[in-house]
């Protein structure tokens, strides 16, 4: 696959989301997503303010997180949650979704939740991602949450938080894509680490990535 380096800068949603993460580590986290053209920065909600001042004037947006890592709160606690970050500037939301749900088959409840928080997203002109956790789900709960997904038209289905038991997988990107089609995008996130990886996910359908190694991967693009 050819991508410029521009292009492929583009795709990235630059993260830091540890729980130990400083205001220097968001400095540092913006700076480079600056200096290297990055889609996004990917920031835990508490960091919105700090990065809002770091990214002034920068064409770089905020994609804070909602109900993470574990997506255990109700659906009013996510809205409250997705309406507090999007009234700080940011620009996406990736929420992730009720898993115990999933594995429980309650789809309308899960349709209801997916419902709901795109419903946030479009009154404030935003991006919203919903974070299956694929290393939970067998093969038929990914293609029913994509099946949700399709009908209700968030901008992307994710596939991990990074801190679950495993992370994004060609062969589950490459699910999601065959089930939304065109109509829903894929974000591959979660043990992204060099070029290879990156490339791998987008040739299996992913249009967005997470990774905290955005700027090792570019490097390795550039030595090419």
């Amino acid at each position: 696959m050819e991508l410029t380096r521009e292009q492929l800068a583009s795709m990235i949603d630059h993260t830091n989301l540890k729980a130990f993460a400083t205001r220097d580590d968001m400095r540092r986290l913006c700076e480079e997503a600056r200096a290297c053209g990055f889609k996004s920065v990917a920031i835990n909600g508490c960091q919105v303010p700090v990065c809002r001042e770091l990214l002034a004037d920068s064409e770089v947006q905020m994609d804070a997180t909602v109900g993470f890592p574990l997506g255990q709160t109700s659906v009013a606690m996510k809205v409250a949650e997705a309406r507090e970050i999007l009234e700080g500037g940011c620009g996406e939301f990736d929420y992730v979704l009720n898993v115990g749900r999933v594995r429980e088959g309650d789809y309308d409840y899960i349709e209801d939740e997916m419902r709901q928080l795109v419903a946030v997203a479009r009154e404030a002109g935003a991006g919203c991602k919903v974070i299956l956790e694929t290393c939970y789900l067998t093969n038929e709960q990914i293609e029913r949450v994509c099946e949700v997904a399709r009908r209700v038209r968030p901008d992307f289905v994710k596939t991990s938080t990074g801190f679950g038991s495993g992370g994004a997988t060609v062969e589950h990107v490459r699910l999601m894509k065959q089930t939304v089609g065109d109509d829903v995008q894929v974000k591959a996130s979660g043990g992204i680490r060099d070029l290879a990886g990156a490339l791998a996910m987008i040739e299996a359908g992913a249009t967005r990535l997470g990774t905290s190694a955005g700027v090792s991967i570019l490097s390795e693009l550039s030595a090419e």
